[in-house]
């Protein structure tokens, strides 16, 4: 049997990972939704992210993300079918193609334009190889 301080002290503990999970899931649901105009910053990797630390520390934030509108579906697709809808894909492709021609237009040092423009490709390629949800 444990006594009142081990069933505070664990009551504490669990107190301190919940607010852990809600803190990075909401850290990673900022990046993610800044990720969504820039494209270096993968927004998907972080939704998922903040999918999960939401559903270990707070129902409300977890049913929240996932029934919203915009953020939720990409989310659903990607656990249910490890999916990518055809229009993220021409978006995200079309904000790294813009970012790689401001980076042009900037006369970025062409070792800069090198290395991003292989990170680019690299997520280009990771994108269009994915499946799509089914209709």
């Amino acid at each position: 049997m444990g006594t009142a301080l081990e069933s505070k002290t664990v009551e504490m503990s669990n107190t301190a990972k919940k607010w852990f999970y809600v803190g990075l899931g909401s850290v990673s649901l900022v990046l993610g939704i800044i990720g969504i105009p820039l494209p270096l910053l993968p927004t998907t990797p972080f939704l998922l992210l903040s999918a999960y630390c939401f559903a270990k520390g707070s129902d409300r934030l977890h049913r929240w993300l996932m029934e919203h509108p915009q953020l939720g579906p990409p989310i659903k697709q990607w656990q249910t079918h490890k999916a990518i809808s055809r229009s993220a894909k021409w978006l995200g492709s079309l904000s790294m193609g813009l970012l790689f021609l401001v980076s042009l237009t900037l006369d970025v040092p062409r070792w800069v334009l090198l290395v991003q423009g292989l990170v680019l490709l690299g997520v280009s390629a990771f994108l269009w190889t994915r499946r799509e949800p089914p209709a």
